[in-house]
């Protein structure tokens, strides 16, 4: 079923302009957004519609709305590339802007294809950049004159090249593929500066403005196109048929690594349904023909993700020929399995974890996808997301892990009947497991339980447990000792909260610290005057020093990254993750009010949220809190903002279950 199925489209059709492909346009199975010989994309670039038609197309292709920064930096940045290119009399190569990797894990800023003299395509992977000055911190990373810190552009443009090179499959045309670097703003001395000059680095020009004045022979060589010329209409169009797929080798790299971090062992349920998938993979593999689609259902800490990642490790490493994919709609999650992949490997390995926006795109040519978290999918017109439905239809295996608690939102979500049904209208077979066991709160089923009766049955009084402790914080104050304690304990302590407080996304530049946007106020007490507690939000981006040190991950890397405990974590950081204490603020969204809980969606910050009745936030809000709940692997301590809460909470956890360090 996976190898040469009739599900998986194998053909790319490929037609450069000379078979009737318009100016500009990409061909069919490019995802790009502009395809043509350089003379003809240089031509059209005057055109005041060109950008506009890059813009639909960009779309198209599904990478979204680009911003203005984005549309602005095509029109800084392409003319004096194509006006370079002119000059070097590289006319006639086959140029390709904004070119998305297959998985769409990455977009490549221009890709060059011409042929060499020994008759090979010659690939050239060009990286624009409109900086004029970067101070390099080490041989991977420099910092911007805005203070932001991110990847050399010399390792930026390599990891590229290296797409092509683990993805190529054995039977596609040779390629040289070679890497530069245009800084088109900088000067000679500026450029200079960002130049590599040992290992693969030193192969990639970093190119200028005033570099890119030259013309002929040695503008192209600055260019890397030394050497090439024009490619046929026949190569242009092997170059697009080809079916770019993870090589054996990244497979079983990223596999080894997966399948070698002991986050993701299996016992009991976990293990029991690894193996009935397994067997599911070779039944496919010898030519079962209806394909099957696998549900796995699970609560908080049931393993759902450490199995998900372990079939995921398995299918790369033994069973290359299912070609596996790995979805997820949680951009943390997705993080830190790109993480674990690490090593050279790290870069090459995005496309085998594609964003959920790209999901259909991405598995054209899957034999097997896993989707995790699939409770965060979003849905359309009150049915299964478009891609989803398609992916079920199209790829040999799919296999959903999902937790129907854990809809945060509306619009969001699917559920086991929903998908079995849709694979039963399909003829596909249906395979549904259920994960019952606890491993994250210490084993504790009994405080997995608590928390399930506190928020959506009878709340009970917490009586303790061996290898669990739950206690309460009077105010902000204590909790964010509590945390400091326990990580100087060298423990991973973590505070999470309800978005209830506004967070600034943006911060001035060459800032090194992050706004309080959330500000809870401590009534007085004999022991203490009033006081106001202040905390900032996770990261949008990495903050660092001057001298590039970080001083708070990224938002996508809070739970696990020195320095996250600093700060406040919401829902969308810590969905899916894990760590040894879990400190929880639960805001005033949600109250304990005459017996019930009661909802107050004016205090939410999430525009989704904010315009429902408080009858319909009420179930996103248990969720929400649910989930931050059920964080801690040791360790819970809840604060509430709201006295009646907090009184109601008194009722139930007695002093003697104090959460220590």
């Amino acid at each position: 079923m996976f190898e040469g199925s009739s599900t998986t489209t194998r053909a790319l059709a490929a037609a450069p302009r000379g078979n009737g492909t318009a100016a500009g346009e990409p061909a069919t199975g490019i995802r790009c957004a502009a395809a043509g010989r350089v003379h003809e994309i240089a031509v059209s670039a005057g055109d005041p519609a060109f950008i506009d038609q890059c813009v639909k197309r960009y779309a198209a292709a599904g990478f979204g709305i680009p911003d203005e920064a984005e549309v602005r930096s095509w029109r800084n940045s392409w003319p004096p590339l194509l006006e370079a290119l002119v000059r070097a009399g590289l006319s006639d190569l086959q140029l390709y802007l904004e070119y998305g990797t297959p998985g769409g894990g990455q977009r490549l800023d221009a890709v060059l294809v011409g042929r060499t003299a020994q008759g090979a395509l010659g690939l050239v992977v060009i990286e624009l950049k409109q900086w004029q000055t970067a101070r390099v911190l080490d041989g991977m990373r420099v910092q911007r004159s805005d203070g932001l810190v991110t990847t050399h552009p010399v390792q930026q443009v390599l990891a590229y090249g290296k797409f092509f090179e683990f993805w190529r499959p054995k039977t596609a045309p040779v390629l040289d593929i070679r890497a530069a670097v245009v800084l088109h703003n900088a000067d000679r001395e500026q450029a200079e500066a960002l130049r590599i000059r040992e290992g693969a680095g030193a192969a990639v020009p970093v190119v200028s403005g005033q570099d890119l004045a030259g013309q002929g022979a040695g503008l192209a060589a600055r260019l890397g196109c030394a050497g090439l010329v024009s490619p046929t209409v026949d190569e242009v169009g092997a170059f697009e048929r080809i079916v770019w797929a993870p090589s054996a080798r990244l497979l079983a790299q990223v596999g080894d690594a997966l399948m070698g971090q002991t986050t993701f062992a299996l016992v009991g349920d976990q293990q029991h349904a690894y193996v009935q998938i397994r067997a599911l993979v070779a039944g496919l593999l010898e030519g079962d023909s209806r394909g099957a689609v696998v549900t796995v259902r699970g609560g908080p800490g049931s393993g759902k993700t450490a199995l998900a990642v372990r079939l995921l490790g398995y299918l790369m490493r033994y069973q290359e020929r299912s070609r596996p994919r790995f979805v997820t709609p949680s951009g943390t999650l997705r993080a830190h399995l790109l993480e674990a992949a690490g090593g050279q490997a790290q870069a090459q390995a995005r496309d085998l974890f594609p964003p959920v926006s790209h999901l259909y795109h991405a598995t054209q040519d899957a034999g097997s996808v896993i989707v995790d978290e699939a409770q965060r999918m979003a849905r359309s017109n009150d049915s299964l997301a478009p891609a989803l439905a398609k992916v079920l239809h199209k790829v040999a295996l799919v296999v959903v892990f999902l937790d129907e608690r854990q809809i945060i939102r509306p619009g969001e979500g699917t559920t086991v009947k929903e998908l079995r049904d849709a694979a039963r209208a399909m003829g596909r077979a249906h395979h549904h497991f259920e994960l019952t066991g606890s491993f994250r709160c210490n084993g504790s089923a009994a405080y997995t339980t608590w928390v399930d009766n506190l928020l959506y049955g009878t709340p009970t009084p917490w009586t303790g447990h061996d290898s669990y402790a739950l206690a309460l914080s009077d105010d902000p104050f204590q909790l964010q000792h509590w945390i400091e304690q326990a990580t100087k304990a060298g423990h991973t302590a973590r505070t999470t909260a309800g978005f209830c407080w506004t967070w600034t996304r943006t911060r001035p530049r060459n800032t090194t610290t992050l706004p309080f946007d959330i500000t809870i106020d401590v009534p007085a007490t004999p022991a203490a005057p009033a006081r106001t507690w202040k905390a900032a939000w996770n990261a949008a981006d990495t903050l660092t020093d001057p001298d590039g040190l970080p001083l708070a991950p990224h938002n996508q890397l809070w739970a696990t990254h020195s320095g996250g405990h600093q700060q406040i974590g919401c829902i969308y950081s810590a969905q899916g993750l894990e760590y040894h204490h879990a400190g929880v603020i639960i805001g005033p969204d949600l109250t304990w009010t005459n017996g019930h809980w009661t909802a107050h969606p004016h205090h939410s910050r999430d525009p989704k949220l904010r315009h429902l009745t408080p009858d319909q936030y009420l179930p996103y809000a248990l969720n929400t809190y649910r989930v931050l709940l059920t964080r801690g692997t040791h360790t819970t301590r809840i604060h509430t903002t709201d006295p009646d809460t907090h009184q109601h909470l008194t009722t139930l956890i007695h002093p003697g279950g104090t959460a220590g360090a």
